[in-house]
């Protein structure tokens, strides 16, 4: 029964929960007008609805706040070093403190120091990345404060709620004979895990019983994003 089981759990105490999420590519439009583009993966999505884990003081959330909205892009696991060449960057100068401890520096142009290139959107003013297979306009819904239980944490973090407006994706992600649907079998996410890059195997493990469901049928009835 133990081999079946594994062994046996231990308590730990690890200074961060990544277990592994898709990067995101945030884009955003600085007070000056310029581009930001940041990569964060505290991100889940629920319908068109989707939650970022943010720095309540970083660039990003200054921009997403004052400008109400964003673009979200994600890139593919062939972008890993497009996007590795924005970590310990920000577009915040001064520096953060807290940054500035982990060896962040600031970086004004975004796009030009990955090298990606910069696109408009079509119901945002914030910057889409061409080369990101998938790329979601959105709009700020909501702000919650989040650890507001906690001294230490209080006033540093914040979960703020989008809503996606539009939905762009490279042809070549998309399911053949299905004009809205993303291939799994053909997208490819650039996954972070404990601040390791990694990508999806080759092909899905088995079959999906919720793989069966139309995937149509998660569209409420009459539903049309709203811009």
């Amino acid at each position: 029964m133990h081999g079946t089981l594994g062994p046996a759990a231990v308590q730990i105490d690890p200074a961060i929960l990544y277990f592994g999420t898709p990067v995101v590519l945030i884009g955003s439009t600085n007070d000056d007008g310029s581009h930001n583009l940041a990569p964060m993966s505290s991100a889940w999505w629920v319908g068109w609805r989707c939650m970022l884990g943010l720095a309540r003081h970083s660039k990003t959330t200054e921009n997403m706040i004052r400008t109400g909205e964003c673009v979200l892009n994600l890139p593919s696991a062939a972008l890993v070093a497009a996007v590795d060449r924005l970590a310990r960057t920000t577009g915040s100068n001064p520096v953060p403190s807290g940054k500035l401890h982990r060896g962040y520096r600031h970086e004004k142009d975004k796009f030009g120091l990955s090298g990606l290139t910069a696109l408009g959107s079509d119901t945002v003013n914030a910057p889409r990345a061409a080369e990101c297979p998938v790329q979601m306009e959105a709009k700020v819904a909501y702000v919650h404060e989040m650890a507001q239980d906690d001294p230490v944490w209080r006033g540093h973090l914040a979960a703020i709620e989008v809503r996606i407006t539009r939905v762009h994706a490279h042809p070549d992600i998309m399911m053949s004979g299905a004009p809205n649907r993303i291939d799994p079998d053909k997208w490819r996410p650039l996954i972070l895990s404990f601040q390791e890059f990694y990508g999806l195997t080759p092909r899905r493990l088995q079959r999906s019983e919720l793989g069966q469901i139309p995937e149509a049928m998660y569209r409420p009835p009459g539903w049309q994003p709203a811009l």
